[in-house]
C-alpha cells in the first residue's frame, strides 16, 4: 500500500510533467500567527478600497474551514519570467500580463492534475485556487519550502527568483510534508526598498497596498488615480514590476517555457497613441484572454491619460 509519502513523489512527478517549476506540500493547520499581522494590516487600513480583503477572515487563516477535511496544503510555481521586452517608450506593463490570464491557464492545469490523482489514489476530495480565493499562498509556499518572503511581500526562491505564478491545492489526502524554508535572504539589502515609485514597501516587511502602482491601476475602480500618484508612475500602465527587477536573487531568472504566457504583439509594441487611438471594441477583441480585462478599457485609459501628463 503506497506510503503518504510516495502520494507526494508522484504528485511532484505529475506537477513537473504539467509545466509546475516546484511544488512542495505542507500540512493543513490555522495559521494564527499570520491571523495577527493580517488583522493588524487591515486595520491600518493598508488595503485601501480592496474591501474583499476584509471577507472570509476566517477562511484565509485556516484551510480546514476552506475545505472541510482537509489535510494538505500543495502549493505550485509556474514561472512567468519574459524573454522578450517591450518597446522603449511603449506604455509598461507588468510582464505577468503579457500573455493569456494566468488564472485560466493555471486552474486548468490544477484541475488536470486533480483528475490524475483522483484517477490513481481514488476518491480524495481536493480544490483548487489561483490568486482569487481567500488563500494566503505566499505563506503556504513558505512552509512547504519553495522560498522566503521578501521585503517586497514577493515569494522568492533562492535558485530562480520571484517571477512565479503562484498556485495551490488543498486536499483531504494525508501526504509527506516539506521542511518550512527557514532562513530569510533579503538580509541587509533594501534595494526594492528604494526603488518603489511611490514608497509603498515599508522597512518592517509591510506593503502598504494602497500607495502601490499596481493597486492604482489595477484594483482601484476610482474615475481618477490619486493626485499624490502623480509623477511616481515611472510609465506604468498596469501593474509594476519594479521591485523584482531590482531584485538581486532574479539574477537567477531564466524565460519561462509556458506558450500561454507568450506575449502579445501589441503589449510589447504599441504606443501611448497608439493605445489612445484603440476603441473599446479592439480593446475587448485583443485582450478578451488578458489580465488587462480587469482594469478594463476605462481603467487602461484613465490609466494612460493619468502617466501621459507632464510633471
Amino acid at each position: 500500500m503506497p506510503l503518504p509519502i510516495d502520494h507526494s513523489r508522484l504528485i511532484k512527478e505529475k506537477a513537473h510533467r504539467l509545466g509546475f517549476s516546484y511544488c512542495g506540500i505542507a500540512k493543513a493547520m490555522p495559521l494564527n500567527e499570520d491571523a495577527r499581522r493580517l488583522e493588524n494590516w487591515l486595520k491600518q487600513g493598508y488595503h485601501g478600497k480592496m474591501k474583499y480583503m476584509e471577507n472570509h477572515f476566517d477562511l484565509r487563516i485556516d484551510p480546514t474551514k476552506l475545505v472541510p477535511g482537509a489535510r494538505s496544503v500543495i502549493t505550485l510555481l509556474m514561472n512567468y519570467f519574459p524573454e522578450n521586452s517591450q518597446q522603449e517608450h511603449a506604455p509598461k506593463i507588468a510582464s505577468y500580463a503579457w500573455g493569456k490570464d494566468y488564472h485560466a491557464v493555471l486552474k486548468s492545469k490544477l484541475k488536470q492534475l486533480l483528475a490524475e490523482l483522483q484517477e490513481e489514489i481514488g476518491a480524495i476530495t481536493g480544490r483548487g485556487f489561483v490568486d482569487s480565493a481567500p488563500v494566503l499562498e505566499r505563506t503556504w509556499a513558505q512552509r512547504s519550502g519553495l522560498g522566503w518572503i521578501g521585503k517586497n511581500g514577493n515569494l522568492i526562491n533562492k535558485n530562480s527568483g520571484s517571477f512565479y505564478f503562484i498556485a495551490t491545492l488543498i486536499t483531504d489526502l494525508p501526504l509527506g510534508y516539506d521542511d518550512p524554508f527557514a532562513k530569510d535572504f533579503c538580509g541587509t539589502c533594501t534595494r526594492c526598498i528604494d526603488a518603489c515609485p511611490t514608497d509603498a514597501i515599508l522597512p518592517d516587511k509591510t506593503i502598504a497596498a494602497d500607495q502601490c502602482i499596481s493597486y492604482y491601476t489595477i484594483e482601484l475602480k476610482d474615475a481618477l488615480i490619486p493626485k499624490e500618484a502623480s509623477g511616481k508612475m515611472e510609465g506604468w500602465m498596469f501593474g509594476c514590476d519594479t521591485c523584482q527587477t531590482v531584485c538581486p536573487w532574479n539574477r537567477f531568472s531564466t524565460p519561462h517555457e509556458e506558450a500561454a504566457f507568450s506575449p502579445l504583439a501589441e503589449i510589447l509594441n504599441l504606443s501611448t497613441r497608439e493605445w489612445m487611438n484603440m476603441t473599446e471594441d479592439q480593446f475587448t477583441k485583443l485582450f478578451k484572454d488578458s489580465p488587462l480585462k480587469r482594469p478594463g478599457y476605462k481603467g487602461i485609459i484613465r490609466n494612460i491619460q493619468f502617466i501621459s501628463v507632464p510633471d
